[in-house]
């Protein structure tokens, strides 16, 4: 799994789950609950956006457009 997406904003989270959904890309939330501790208050712990490593590429050309900031792409060692 990659990072594509990692913020604190829920509108954003929920716009690049709807693409990527509208395209059938799966991903995985992390640090949801985390974020939402104490009503959502706290607002500095970001949830992240994690594809399969063969999808990256292409969520990445999905959510581009929409003028997220995504997460870097990984190192190739």
């Amino acid at each position: 799994m990659i990072e594509i997406l990692k913020t604190t904003d829920p509108t954003v989270i929920a716009a690049a789950r709807a693409y990527l959904q509208g395209e059938a890309i799966e991903f995985f939330l992390l640090d949801v609950h985390m974020s939402g501790l104490y009503g959502g208050a706290l607002g500095f712990i970001p949830q992240r956006l994690m594809v399969a490593d063969e999808d990256a590429a292409r969520a990445r050309m999905i959510l581009r457009p929409l003028g997220l900031e995504l997460s870097p792409p990984p190192e190739d060692d």
